[in-house]
């Protein structure tokens, strides 16, 4: 008998989506959400008067089939992510300006990491990855140690770390090399996922990426509760009573849409269901820094915004000025170790150091208007972002039980999803799989 009431916890793109589909089929649902907005890691940032960035998931491309139909549902629109003029590099010694995104390294050396990521990413078998040839080596070993055994040229070991905080807003030494193989393999290999046009960073949603989940909210009304933690969750007699700070609720079943490291810290009885996370398991180590100034001047001189930098606070930047025009903004992705190091000044530092950086790396700014800073690493409520780090052990300890209900509890988050892991398309189709397992319910 389909499920009459269903609670879902977390109210961002993967719990949202998952709502809607079980509203849509007459079940009765509350969402649950810890903190006072909806959008987990989707945030919007106002920079002007009707002038919107994204503080967290961002971009977009052709292949996200589900994100795209869902933004056409929604009445909105993309797009295109802009980066014409040349690149600035600060990769030791004087800053440099190239055309195009390719850094001024060695060539040959780049090549040869590209070829062994190629390698391990084309062996993965994504729906399965503890099924991988090999995976009990590659879920062993970080990718800090494939790294120190594989890369010679300097170069290549400069680079690396920087590609991955880019790719996985990840430091090597915090996950496994079957984990960064099937990251990449499952976004849609390495081009792919690093290809703005033709690729997956192609597109933005227009105004921000945050309207999905405002107005998938808007169409589930009085349905979606803000400022409630979940502490516990119980089952007992064919129900489920979903705890939070405020009272109870009570559904047939319950959805879990929320990142591994918070999922598991709720309380279950009887439980607990097989572990999401382990031990090595880390938090996505991103923070966005966002400074404003009157127009994007960088363009005047050439320049795309676009930046790679092997030292901190921003280790790259991107024009995010809105596509709808006003005021220019710059944006610093601050990934990896880094991120550890920032998360810890105060506000004032952080502003300082981004400016000064973002100053030596374009001189035609003047000081911002403003600076936005993005913390995903601090968060309580995401702990980290883009996605959680399986670190090693995890794939092969956790992944055979990664969508598996525990009763009548179900879980969703892009963490659950072996298809785009990380990105939004992830989120969205699995909430997809689970509405259509509750709908599925015997």
């Amino acid at each position: 008998m389909t499920p009459r009431a269903a609670v879902v916890v977390g109210a961002g793109l993967a719990g949202l989506t998952t709502a809607d589909r079980l509203a849509a089929q007459g079940i009765d649902v509350t969402v649950l959400e810890a903190r006072d907005r909806v959008g987990g890691r989707t945030h919007g940032i106002e920079v002007a008067p009707g002038r919107w960035i994204d503080g967290g998931a961002a971009y977009l491309g052709e292949r996200h089939t589900e994100l795209l139909s869902l933004i056409d549902e929604l009445g909105l629109k993309t797009a295109p992510t802009t980066m014409l003029g040349a690149s600035r590099f600060a990769l030791g010694g004087e800053h440099a300006t190239r055309d195009g995104r390719f850094p001024p390294l060695n060539a040959v050396a780049l090549g040869d990491l590209f070829e062994q990521l190629e390698e391990l990413t084309s062996a993965v078998r994504p729906e399965e990855p503890w099924l991988t040839p090999g995976a009990e080596h590659l879920d062993t070993l970080t990718a800090a140690e494939w790294a120190e055994q594989h890369l010679a040229h300097p170069d290549a070991r400069l680079f690396f770390p920087l590609f991955l905080g880019e790719m996985m807003a990840a430091d090597p030494a915090d996950l496994s090399v079957l984990h960064m193989a099937f990251y990449l393999r499952s976004g849609g290999g390495l081009r792919y996922l690093n290809a703005f046009e033709g690729g997956a960073q192609q597109d933005r949603v227009a105004g921000g990426a945050h309207q999905v989940c405002e107005r998938l909210a808007e169409r589930l009304g009085v349905r979606v509760r803000l400022g409630e933690p979940v502490r516990a969750v119980h089952q007992d007699a064919g129900r489920v009573t979903v705890v939070t700070d405020q009272g109870s609720y009570r559904a047939d079943v319950a959805v879990l849409a929320l990142p591994p490291l918070l999922a598991d810290a709720i309380e279950h009885r009887p439980g607990p269901p097989p572990h999401r996370a382990g031990e090595r398991t880390a938090r996505g180590c991103a923070i966005k820094a966002s400074l404003v100034y009157p127009a994007p001047l960088w363009r005047d001189h050439g320049l795309s915004g676009w930046s790679v930098n092997a030292r901190g606070p921003l280790l790259s930047t991107v024009d995010d000025t809105p596509p709808e025009g006003g005021p220019g903004v710059l944006t610093g992705f601050v990934t990896g170790a880094e991120a550890h190091r920032f998360g810890a000044l105060s506000a004032g530092e952080q502003r300082e150091a981004a400016v000064r950086q973002a100053a030596q790396l374009f001189p035609m700014l003047p000081e911002p208007l403003a600076c936005h800073v993005t913390d995903w690493v601090n968060e309580p409520y995401s702990q980290g972002c883009y996605a959680a780090l399986l670190g090693p052990g995890d794939w092969l300890a956790h992944g055979p039980a990664l969508t598996a209900p525990h009763g009548r509890v179900h879980f969703a988050g892009t963490e659950t999803s072996t298809a785009y892991f990380g990105l939004m398309e992830g989120a969205i189709r699995s909430g997809h799989r689970a509405a259509a397992e509750i709908l599925a319910r015997p």
